[in-house]
């Protein structure tokens, strides 16, 4: 499949997919170690902290969270059974919103300082303040670019679905 690419873009996506899969793994197993949350979770109640009222609709909360609602429906029971959060009906009557609890709050705030230290080790750290704008830059652009390419996450159907 590499052959494919020049060597440029070789490069590139070797990048790509080292960061993908080895940033993601490093926190998962720090926060688990620390704060008994993998990185979905922190990611998901990291959303509702910063939410008005502590409440999001769960496909919005899915499509922020980049997973797919099944997997944000088990990390919500989850966060349920040890009572960090609760589904409530939308307060506009359409939906189903995960609120996060105080202890959530309580945990998510906890697990944040550590989370910045991690995301500054793994990565920030390996930049100059240039090159931290430039990966803000590029990140950006990439990720608007799967946005229409993939189309709407939260719709659930994406352009190669089609």
């Amino acid at each position: 499949m590499t052959e494919d690419f020049n060597s440029v873009e070789r490069r590139a996506w070797s990048a790509v997919v080292t960061l993908s899969m080895r940033v993601p793994s490093a926190l998962d197993s720090r926060l688990q170690r620390e704060f008994g949350l993998t990185h979905f979770e922190y990611r998901v109640m990291a959303l509702l902290n910063d939410a008005p009222a502590r409440r999001m609709r769960l496909s919005m909360l899915a499509a922020r969270g980049h997973g797919s609602i099944s997997r944000l429906s088990h990390v919500v029971s989850k966060l349920e059974r040890v009572g960090w959060a609760r589904r409530e009906a939308a307060e506009s009557g359409r939906g189903i919103e995960a609120v996060l609890t105080e202890a959530g709050q309580a945990k998510v705030v906890a697990a944040t300082p550590d989370y910045v230290v991690a995301i500054r080790k793994l990565v920030l750290d390996g930049l100059d303040d240039p090159q931290k704008a430039e990966l803000a830059v590029l990140g950006e652009r990439l990720s608007l670019h799967l946005v229409h390419t993939l189309g709407d996450v939260a719709a659930g159907q994406s352009a190669l679905d089609r």
